[in-house]
């Protein structure tokens, strides 16, 4: 007579909770990642470098989680910390801090440009503007311009409304304006 004996084999090992990420921080590094790697490329200009970033992001955004979530507005929170950690990644390659001016040199308006070079110099004037505006502002103005990203999307990306998506556009296009003069802004390379 045979008896079925459990064999001593090691049981695998306990997973603690304290180890496992959050289900609500899963769900969020799933929905954010790709938007901002995405967003990072367009200032660090390499996706290796820009992943990278965003990865440091979303480590400390995981050791932080309980408290993250604590924040008024955890998602504008936690694209602060992506922010900084893109700034961060830059002057650690002992890069100049993020520039969008070769930006310039990919645009839409350049593609079908009777003169590329006057068009060159006209974006290029732009990218400066823009960095004259504020962090939010510049923001959401590359997500929607050069990313081409619609406003409920940044919405959800910066953690805000659409509403104030829309106003910060607005509010943008009007201090480019002030700059550059009526006739030089976004709105034609859209």
């Amino acid at each position: 007579m045979t008896r079925n004996r459990r064999r001593n084999t090691p049981a695998a090992p306990a997973v603690t909770a304290a180890e496992r990420p959050d289900l609500s921080f899963t769900a969020f590094h799933q929905l954010n990642r790709p938007s901002y790697v995405r967003y990072a490329e367009t200032y660090l200009r390499h996706r290796q470098d820009a992943e990278e970033a965003i990865d440091s992001a979303f480590e400390h955004l995981l050791r932080t989680w309980d408290e993250v979530l604590l924040t008024e507005n955890p998602a504008a929170y936690a694209w602060t910390i992506m922010r900084n950690k893109v700034i961060d990644h830059a002057r650690a390659r002992t890069r100049r801090p993020p520039l969008i001016d070769e930006a310039a040199f990919n645009t839409v308006a350049l593609l079908g440009a009777v003169d590329p070079i006057g068009q060159i110099t006209e974006s290029l004037a732009l990218f400066r503007a823009l960095r004259l505006l504020t962090d939010r502002q510049q923001d959401v103005m590359v997500m929607i311009y050069l990313q081409g990203m619609n406003a409920p999307k940044v919405a959800a990306v910066l953690g805000m409304t659409s509403a104030t998506v829309r106003s910060t556009v607005r509010h943008s296009l009007r201090r480019l304006r002030e700059i550059l003069g009526p006739d030089r802004t976004m709105e034609g390379q859209r």
